[in-house]
């Protein structure tokens, strides 16, 4: 089970935080010196020109959303080409009827009128029959009331108010009398009219049908389709349009990596000249350090341009960045994954961490066997040069070398026993004294002699 922070994770966290936090440099690791891509990672630790590799990060980012903005505009290209015959179709449907917002509901309480304009008539004729033209019509038996109401009225006031009364309702009537007997005289009942209304009303209706339910709807999917249509007409023109924006971009961008490309190379300058000064300290002999920096032509509209000609890129630059290394006179220079020596791949990341430590992030550096192949100055120069990274890192260094230990804060104890026929190993930080004795093992074996432990002594107290 793995834990951070007490929160339980699975291996992968592990690992992904693990390499934020540890480099781990063995003979048999894959260490992160011998992987390609984190050269141009190391070059740039050194450089001071960060705020221009943010700089083309951000132009990098929107020529990606350019990219995208143009690929989406082709593909909804391509989908509107294959789907304008069927939208102009749709366009001409629903352009025929031209239908208005709330015309259907319009439409039904016409034919709800047209339809019973029989009935309509029929009634309004009784109704002005009732109030006026019967023996005994409303209007004559009101009329009557009111005079009656009226002769009370003069000799008993409390009818005054009734009398007012019956005065409006006699005017209701007269009202009521006028709206039915117009109404009647321009009811008009044209059969021509009542089919046109029916058949426009069907015609709606099946556009609703076919388009969201409402006229609403008919008229939203109208206008969408309509822009569409002629968002298809003028495709080529707005394609044309971010295309260029794209390409200004990109020559901006190129700009930027050029910039960065001159900055990589002075860095470079810099680079070698100290860990080739640091090589020979650490018992390299006439070694030689080169960075190679290229670039790469790209298709035509990919990349960055610069130069006249597109470029590869990734978000850091165009430039593709890779060590080489020549460890013996005569040699040819050779990319640094392909040197073949542990010990040497050990030394050679130790001066690369010398000069870099300044900038180098990484807190904790492990490395393993480091003293592989060396012996005598030679390891005392890795021990102090060791000893001089610890101020920028925290350093493990796994090690045979009395003359590497001795230099250390700290030891530990790595011992291996048999248990329940498993081996098991264990380790145990040593005390002072301990300390002079592991170190006395490792000049004499594990019989220590006095000489050996004058001698670790010397070793261990020269540190302090």
């Amino acid at each position: 089970r793995c834990f951070i922070n007490d929160t339980p994770v699975n291996l992968n966290v592990v690992k992904e935080i693990g390499n934020l936090l540890v480099d781990l440099h063995g003979q048999h690791e894959h260490q992160s010196l011998l992987r390609t891509e984190t050269h141009i990672d190391y070059l740039d630790e050194f450089g001071d020109y960060q705020p221009l590799i943010q700089q083309f990060k951000n132009a990098y980012s929107e020529i990606s959303k350019k990219d995208n903005e143009l690929k989406d505009l082709q593909k909804k290209e391509e989908n509107i080409k294959e789907k304008k015959d069927f939208y102009s179709f749709q366009i001409k449907e629903i352009d025929n009827i031209s239908p208005e917002e709330n015309e259907d509901e319009k439409l039904n309480e016409e034919l709800k009128i047209l339809e019973n304009s029989e009935k309509i008539a029929e009634l309004a004729s009784e109704i002005y029959t009732l109030l006026y033209e019967s023996e005994s019509s409303v209007q004559d038996a009101l009329s009557k009331v009111k005079n009656h109401l009226q002769k009370l009225s003069e000799i008993d006031k409390t009818f005054s108010d009734a009398v007012a009364e019956s005065e409006s309702a006699l005017a209701q009537i007269e009202d009521i009398s006028s709206l039915v007997r117009n109404y009647n005289s321009r009811l008009n009942l044209n059969p021509e009219e009542l089919e046109e209304k029916r058949e426009r009303l069907g015609a709606i209706n099946l556009l609703k049908k076919k388009y969201g339910g409402s006229v609403k709807s008919i008229l939203e999917h109208r206008k969408k389709i309509g822009d569409e249509v002629d968002l298809a007409e003028n495709f080529a023109e707005k394609i044309n349009e971010i295309s260029n924006q794209i390409f200004e971009l990109r020559e901006n961008a190129g700009s930027i990596a050029k910039k960065i490309s001159k900055q990589r190379e002075q860095t470079a300058k810099i680079v070698k000249k100290g860990i080739e000064q640091n090589l020979k300290e650490l018992g390299i002999q006439n070694p030689e350090f080169k960075t190679e920096i290229e670039n790469h032509m790209a298709e035509k509209d990919t990349g960055v341009f610069a130069d006249g000609k597109f470029f590869n890129t990734t978000s850091r630059g165009m430039d593709e960045v890779e060590f080489y290394i020549s460890t013996n006179p005569g040699e040819d220079l050779k990319p640094l994954p392909k040197v073949a020596s542990g010990g040497e791949i050990s030394r050679v990341m130790l001066s690369l961490k010398s000069t870099l430590a300044k900038n180098d992030k990484l807190p904790l550096l492990i490395f393993d066997e480091i003293d592989v192949g060396i012996s005598g100055r030679i390891a005392q120069k890795v021990g102090n040069a060791l000893k001089e990274l610890s101020k920028y890192h925290q350093i493990i260094s796994i090690t045979h070398l009395p003359q590497i230990a001795g230099l250390a804060d700290s030891h530990y104890s790595i011992e291996k026993s048999k248990k329940d026929d498993r081996v098991v190993s264990s380790i145990k930080k040593l005390k002072k004294s301990e300390q002079i004795t592991e170190v006395a093992k490792l000049l004499s074996g594990e019989k220590v002699t006095e000489a050996s432990l004058k001698t670790a002594r010397e070793l261990v107290v020269s540190k302090e």
